[in-house]
């Protein structure tokens, strides 16, 4: 089986020049079997309680986005040599005022998210792992693999 590497989403945010949004290894090896499953996808990451602070994972085009969500990024998910597999990260303008200082990991943990998000009934959620970004005191951009920066929780352990 081929090595999965993290995948680092595209530049999208008018004026920046650096990506805000990373998929870890096991989350684009269960994006590819969602995606098979499903067809494309979306991820939104909305503000609010509950399962509102959960990256949620849709179909291309179950969830409407309008001018008050902000594109993060978009990630390709295809393996080497395959045609592109692109799938697009939105969050709430509200939210991303909160977060517009962090770049972004969305890593798989196990445990039960959200019964609207595909992955639901594959007894795993997404859980987005947040770090400063350039200009804010931390490194930008992806996290090297085996590495964890400052500040954030490392994979396996439990969300703060």
């Amino acid at each position: 089986m081929p090595i999965i590497d993290n995948v680092v989403a595209s530049v999208t945010v008018p004026g920046e020049t650096i990506p805000r949004v990373e998929f870890m290894p096991a989350t684009v090896e269960l994006l590819r079997k969602l995606r098979d499953q499903y067809g494309p996808l979306m991820f939104h990451q909305s503000g609010g309680c509950c399962d509102g602070s959960s990256p949620m994972c849709f179909p291309e085009g179950d969830f409407r986005t309008s001018d008050q969500d902000v594109l993060l990024g978009r990630l390709d998910i295809a393996p080497a040599g395959a045609d592109a597999q692109v799938i697009d990260f939105w969050m709430s303008s509200e939210q991303f005022e909160y977060w517009s200082h962090t770049f972004l990991t969305i890593d798989v943990v196990k445990g039960r998210g959200s019964g609207f998000s595909v992955e639901a009934p594959e007894g795993v959620r997404f859980m987005i792992r947040s770090r400063l970004m350039e200009g804010f005191g931390a490194q930008p951009g992806p996290v090297p693999p085996g590495s964890v920066p400052p500040g954030s929780v490392p994979p396996g352990s439990p969300e703060r």
